[in-house]
Protein backbone atom coordinates (compact mmCIF):
# COMPACT_ATOMS: atom_id res chain seq x y z
CA UNK A 1 0.00 0.00 0.00
CA UNK A 2 1.56 3.20 -1.04
CA UNK A 3 1.25 6.29 1.83
CA UNK A 4 -0.54 9.00 1.67
CA UNK A 5 1.57 12.03 0.85
CA UNK A 6 1.77 14.72 2.96
CA UNK A 7 0.18 18.22 2.08
CA UNK A 8 3.01 20.76 1.50
CA UNK A 9 3.16 23.00 4.26
CA UNK A 10 2.80 26.81 4.14
CA UNK A 11 5.74 26.28 6.69
CA UNK A 12 7.87 24.66 3.89
CA UNK A 13 9.63 27.91 2.44
CA UNK A 14 12.19 29.28 5.54
CA UNK A 15 11.24 32.41 6.74
CA UNK A 16 13.48 35.81 7.08
CA UNK A 17 15.54 35.56 9.76
CA UNK A 18 14.17 37.71 13.15
CA UNK A 19 15.48 40.53 13.25
CA UNK A 20 16.99 41.05 16.66
CA UNK A 21 15.22 42.11 19.93
CA UNK A 22 18.37 43.00 22.54
CA UNK A 23 17.78 39.94 24.19
CA UNK A 24 21.78 39.75 24.92
CA UNK A 25 22.37 43.06 25.73
CA UNK A 26 25.85 43.78 26.65
CA UNK A 27 26.48 40.12 27.60
CA UNK A 28 29.58 38.23 27.23
CA UNK A 29 29.23 35.14 25.29
CA UNK A 30 31.39 32.32 24.61
CA UNK A 31 30.87 29.70 21.75
CA UNK A 32 33.00 26.65 21.18
CA UNK A 33 33.20 24.79 17.85
CA UNK A 34 31.78 28.43 15.83
CA UNK A 35 34.24 28.29 13.05
CA UNK A 36 32.78 27.57 9.52
CA UNK A 37 28.98 27.31 9.11
CA UNK A 38 27.26 25.38 11.47
CA UNK A 39 24.92 26.15 14.42
CA UNK A 40 28.19 27.25 16.56
CA UNK A 41 28.89 30.26 14.26
CA UNK A 42 25.12 30.59 13.62
CA UNK A 43 24.95 30.97 17.13
CA UNK A 44 27.69 33.41 18.05
CA UNK A 45 25.99 35.21 14.96
CA UNK A 46 22.84 35.56 16.96
CA UNK A 47 24.53 36.51 20.09
CA UNK A 48 26.48 39.75 18.47
CA UNK A 49 22.70 40.22 17.06
CA UNK A 50 21.37 40.62 20.43
CA UNK A 51 23.79 42.93 20.97
CA UNK A 52 26.49 40.63 22.93
CA UNK A 53 30.39 40.42 22.49
CA UNK A 54 31.56 37.11 21.55
CA UNK A 55 34.49 34.89 21.61
CA UNK A 56 34.46 31.90 19.48
CA UNK A 57 36.66 28.97 19.46
CA UNK A 58 37.39 26.18 17.78
CA UNK A 59 40.25 23.59 16.82
CA UNK A 60 40.87 24.66 13.81
CA UNK A 61 42.50 27.67 13.28
CA UNK A 62 42.37 28.96 9.85
CA UNK A 63 38.63 28.64 9.77
CA UNK A 64 38.15 30.22 13.55
CA UNK A 65 40.00 33.21 12.03
CA UNK A 66 38.14 33.64 8.79
CA UNK A 67 34.91 32.97 10.77
CA UNK A 68 36.21 35.71 13.28
CA UNK A 69 36.61 38.60 10.81
CA UNK A 70 33.45 37.90 8.81
CA UNK A 71 31.38 38.79 12.43
CA UNK A 72 33.99 41.41 13.05
CA UNK A 73 33.22 43.33 9.54
CA UNK A 74 29.08 42.93 10.31
CA UNK A 75 29.70 44.01 13.93
CA UNK A 76 32.26 46.62 13.69
CA UNK A 77 30.85 47.94 17.12
CA UNK A 78 30.93 44.89 19.24
CA UNK A 79 33.75 43.01 20.19
CA UNK A 80 34.37 39.85 18.56
CA UNK A 81 37.55 37.65 20.03
CA UNK A 82 39.33 33.84 19.53
CA UNK A 83 40.69 31.53 21.11
CA UNK A 84 42.01 27.88 19.51
CA UNK A 85 40.98 25.49 21.67
CA UNK A 86 40.82 21.56 21.38
CA UNK A 87 37.76 20.40 22.92
CA UNK A 88 39.32 16.41 23.46
CA UNK A 89 42.50 18.51 25.92
CA UNK A 90 41.60 19.35 29.35
CA UNK A 91 44.48 21.62 29.58
CA UNK A 92 43.11 23.84 26.39
CA UNK A 93 39.23 23.96 27.68
CA UNK A 94 40.33 25.02 31.01
CA UNK A 95 42.49 27.91 29.36
CA UNK A 96 39.79 28.67 27.08
CA UNK A 97 37.26 29.58 30.35
CA UNK A 98 39.89 31.49 31.69
CA UNK A 99 41.58 33.03 28.78
CA UNK A 100 37.75 33.83 27.49
CA UNK A 101 37.24 35.95 31.06
CA UNK A 102 40.54 37.70 30.39
CA UNK A 103 39.52 38.71 27.02
CA UNK A 104 35.84 39.58 27.36
CA UNK A 105 36.32 41.06 30.88
CA UNK A 106 33.77 38.00 32.31
CA UNK A 107 31.64 35.54 30.94
CA UNK A 108 27.79 35.44 31.15
CA UNK A 109 26.81 33.03 28.58
CA UNK A 110 29.11 29.66 27.44
CA UNK A 111 27.35 27.62 24.70
CA UNK A 112 28.61 23.91 24.58
CA UNK A 113 28.59 23.77 20.57
CA UNK A 114 31.41 20.87 20.29
CA UNK A 115 30.32 17.42 19.03
CA UNK A 116 31.25 14.97 16.52
CA UNK A 117 28.97 12.50 13.91
CA UNK A 118 29.75 10.12 11.34
CA UNK A 119 27.66 7.09 9.89
CA UNK A 120 28.36 3.35 11.34
CA UNK A 121 27.07 0.50 12.11
CA UNK A 122 27.48 -0.86 15.74
CA UNK A 123 28.98 -4.19 13.72
CA UNK A 124 31.73 -2.21 12.34
CA UNK A 125 32.49 0.48 14.45
CA UNK A 126 35.59 0.24 16.02
CA UNK A 127 36.61 1.29 19.68
CA UNK A 128 38.77 4.13 18.31
CA UNK A 129 35.41 5.82 16.62
CA UNK A 130 32.99 4.86 19.60
CA UNK A 131 36.08 6.53 21.76
CA UNK A 132 36.66 9.63 19.90
CA UNK A 133 32.54 10.60 19.31
CA UNK A 134 32.04 10.14 22.70
CA UNK A 135 35.06 12.36 23.55
CA UNK A 136 34.47 14.91 21.27
CA UNK A 137 30.25 15.00 21.81
CA UNK A 138 29.99 14.28 25.31
CA UNK A 139 33.22 14.39 27.26
CA UNK A 140 33.99 18.08 25.79
CA UNK A 141 30.82 18.96 27.03
CA UNK A 142 32.08 17.82 30.82
CA UNK A 143 35.30 19.78 30.36
CA UNK A 144 33.64 23.15 29.38
CA UNK A 145 30.90 22.83 32.45
CA UNK A 146 33.03 21.62 34.47
CA UNK A 147 35.78 24.94 34.41
CA UNK A 148 32.60 27.15 33.42
CA UNK A 149 30.92 26.64 37.29
CA UNK A 150 34.50 26.95 38.74
CA UNK A 151 34.76 30.60 37.15
CA UNK A 152 30.87 31.37 38.23
CA UNK A 153 31.88 29.52 42.30
CA UNK A 154 34.66 32.63 42.36
CA UNK A 155 33.04 35.65 40.47
CA UNK A 156 29.58 37.51 41.87
CA UNK A 157 27.63 37.43 38.71
CA UNK A 158 24.81 35.20 37.72
CA UNK A 159 25.81 32.69 34.21
CA UNK A 160 23.86 30.59 31.77
CA UNK A 161 24.88 27.45 30.08
CA UNK A 162 23.62 26.39 26.81
CA UNK A 163 24.79 22.63 25.53
CA UNK A 164 24.12 21.14 21.82
CA UNK A 165 22.37 18.09 22.23
CA UNK A 166 20.13 16.52 19.46
CA UNK A 167 16.71 15.11 18.90
CA UNK A 168 19.11 11.52 18.83
CA UNK A 169 19.59 11.64 22.22
CA UNK A 170 15.32 10.19 22.00
CA UNK A 171 15.21 8.90 18.98
CA UNK A 172 16.76 5.92 17.08
CA UNK A 173 18.85 6.37 13.82
CA UNK A 174 20.83 3.64 11.99
CA UNK A 175 24.79 3.88 12.42
CA UNK A 176 24.48 6.99 14.85
CA UNK A 177 24.89 4.87 18.03
CA UNK A 178 27.86 6.77 19.63
CA UNK A 179 26.53 10.26 18.47
CA UNK A 180 22.90 9.14 20.25
CA UNK A 181 24.36 7.85 22.73
CA UNK A 182 26.99 10.85 23.18
CA UNK A 183 24.10 13.46 22.99
CA UNK A 184 21.78 11.31 25.17
CA UNK A 185 24.59 11.58 27.75
CA UNK A 186 24.70 15.23 26.93
CA UNK A 187 21.19 15.34 27.89
CA UNK A 188 22.16 14.11 31.37
CA UNK A 189 24.44 15.64 31.99
CA UNK A 190 22.70 18.67 31.28
CA UNK A 191 20.05 17.83 34.11
CA UNK A 192 22.11 16.15 36.99
CA UNK A 193 25.00 19.55 36.57
CA UNK A 194 21.85 22.30 36.56
CA UNK A 195 20.88 20.81 40.11
CA UNK A 196 24.17 21.44 40.97
CA UNK A 197 24.27 24.89 39.51
CA UNK A 198 22.06 26.61 40.95
CA UNK A 199 24.38 27.10 44.09
CA UNK A 200 26.71 29.18 42.20
CA UNK A 201 23.35 31.05 40.03
CA UNK A 202 24.12 29.71 36.88
CA UNK A 203 21.09 28.04 34.47
CA UNK A 204 21.79 25.25 32.39
CA UNK A 205 19.93 23.84 29.46
CA UNK A 206 20.01 22.35 26.21
CA UNK A 207 18.80 22.85 22.97
CA UNK A 208 18.07 19.23 20.36
CA UNK A 209 17.89 20.00 17.26
CA UNK A 210 16.19 17.22 14.75
CA UNK A 211 18.29 18.46 11.57
CA UNK A 212 19.64 22.04 11.00
CA UNK A 213 21.25 21.72 7.13
CA UNK A 214 24.15 23.53 6.36
CA UNK A 215 27.50 23.20 4.22
CA UNK A 216 29.52 21.32 6.89
CA UNK A 217 27.19 18.88 7.11
CA UNK A 218 26.80 17.81 4.18
CA UNK A 219 30.14 16.58 4.05
CA UNK A 220 29.82 14.05 6.85
CA UNK A 221 26.73 12.81 5.83
CA UNK A 222 24.97 11.42 2.44
CA UNK A 223 22.58 14.07 0.76
CA UNK A 224 20.63 11.29 0.23
CA UNK A 225 20.17 10.97 3.84
CA UNK A 226 19.79 14.49 4.79
CA UNK A 227 16.86 14.51 1.72
CA UNK A 228 15.18 11.77 3.95
CA UNK A 229 15.62 13.34 7.37
CA UNK A 230 13.99 16.42 6.03
CA UNK A 231 11.07 15.25 4.32
CA UNK A 232 10.22 13.34 7.49
CA UNK A 233 9.80 16.73 8.94
CA UNK A 234 6.36 18.10 9.44
CA UNK A 235 7.32 21.56 7.76
CA UNK A 236 9.55 18.92 4.89
CA UNK A 237 12.62 20.35 5.32
CA UNK A 238 15.29 20.81 7.41
CA UNK A 239 15.77 23.74 10.28
CA UNK A 240 18.07 26.95 9.33
CA UNK A 241 20.25 27.29 11.65
CA UNK A 242 19.80 30.85 12.64
CA UNK A 243 16.45 29.04 13.79
CA UNK A 244 18.63 26.74 16.41
CA UNK A 245 20.63 29.71 17.05
CA UNK A 246 17.71 31.98 17.89
CA UNK A 247 16.50 29.53 20.28
CA UNK A 248 20.13 28.67 21.94
CA UNK A 249 19.64 33.09 22.45
CA UNK A 250 16.80 32.83 24.18
CA UNK A 251 17.76 30.24 26.74
CA UNK A 252 20.55 32.40 27.02
CA UNK A 253 18.73 35.49 27.66
CA UNK A 254 16.77 36.81 30.87
CA UNK A 255 13.21 35.56 29.30
CA UNK A 256 13.95 31.77 30.56
CA UNK A 257 15.01 32.81 34.05
CA UNK A 258 13.14 30.03 35.81
CA UNK A 259 14.12 27.56 33.59
CA UNK A 260 17.03 24.74 34.01
CA UNK A 261 18.04 21.75 33.53
CA UNK A 262 15.41 21.19 30.10
CA UNK A 263 16.01 20.04 27.34
CA UNK A 264 14.75 21.77 24.43
CA UNK A 265 13.91 20.35 21.28
CA UNK A 266 14.12 22.14 18.20
CA UNK A 267 11.98 20.24 15.95
CA UNK A 268 8.88 20.78 13.96
CA UNK A 269 7.26 17.16 14.55
CA UNK A 270 7.46 14.60 17.56
CA UNK A 271 10.74 15.44 19.90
Amino acid sequence: MTATPRPASPLATPPVETPGHGLLRDKKVVVTAAAGTGIGFATARRALIEGADVLVSDFHERRLGESAEKLAAEFPEQQVATIVCDVSSTEQVDALITGAADRLGRIDVLVNNAGLGGETPVVEMTDEEWDRVLDITLTSTFRATRAALRYFRSVNHNGVLVNNASVLGWRAQHSQAHYAAAKAGVMALTRCSAIEAAEYGVRINAVAPSIARHPFLAKVTSEELLDNLAAGEAYGRAAEVWEVAATIAMLASDYTTYLTGEVVSVSSQRA
